[in-house]
Order: C-alpha cells, then structure tokens, then sequence
C-alpha cells in the first residue's frame, strides 16, 4: 500500500495520504507534508514533540493537525520525519512528531509551503481510509 501521492494544482500542490487506519493516514499526512519540504529519509528522529488537538469534525481535525505541524515546523526550525497520531472518538488527536533542527547545507530543500488550505479537503473511508489536502506554495 502506498502511503501517499501528490497531484496538481495550478500554482500549489495537493496530496492524499493513505492508511489501513484514520491514525496511520494521519501520520502518512506528515509525511507528505514533509516530503514536499525536504527529504524526509535524511531527517533523524532526534527530538520529539508532543501536542494535543480537538476539532469538530474529521475534516477540521485534518486541517488543524496539518496547520500544528506547520506551526512547529517554522517556531521550532524543525524538519519531521516520524509520526505517531492517536485519534479518539471524540476527535481528540495526540500527536508525537520527531525530527531535528534545519540544516540546509546537509538538508534537500525543497519547496516552502505557505499555508493549508480548506479547498477539496477531504477525509473518507473506502477499502481504506484517505485523506486529501492542498497547500498554498
């Protein structure tokens, strides 16, 4: 099963990511989110970050965990690597993300992603569960 793949739009990019579980899609959404940033196999799970979110509804719970990632991504100069997303039933997420600090001279840079966007944000469950999101470049 592949873990995510991206598509096109005019003037950003968008992704869906996959998982046997709403977690394990999550977590493949940092991945997703990260590898458009840098090269995720050359970041090291040096430092571990914890936080927890609550939103009302799957969708809003995506877009706030994506937007959290961001948020520690440029307060904290970090490239993440690893994820580990527990979600409840009440749409409380627990997130741990590893990475370590940004260092361009040994780090691929890639592309800068602005912002998350709501446009053709989605969260279903087929055969497996995907989620889909654009970012704003």
């Amino acid at each position: 099963m592949k873990k995510y793949e991206y598509f096109d739009v005019t003037a950003d990019i968008g992704f869906k990511s996959y998982g046997e579980t709403l977690n394990e899609a999550f977590e493949n959404a940092g991945l997703a989110i990260f590898n458009i940033i840098s090269d995720t196999s050359d970041i090291k799970a040096e430092r571990e970050i914890t936080f927890k979110i609550r939103s009302e509804d799957e969708i809003s719970l995506l877009y706030d965990y994506l937007e959290e990632l961001l948020f520690y991504h440029e307060v904290e100069f970090m490239l993440f690597s690893e994820f580990h997303v527990e979600i409840d039933d009440d749409l409380t997420l627990r997130a741990t993300i590893k990475g370590e600090g940004i260092d361009w001279d040994r780090h691929e840079r890639k592309t800068e992603i602005k912002a998350i966007t709501f446009h053709k944000m989605d969260v279903k469950r087929e055969t497996q569960w995907q989620l889909q999101a654009i970012v704003d470049l």
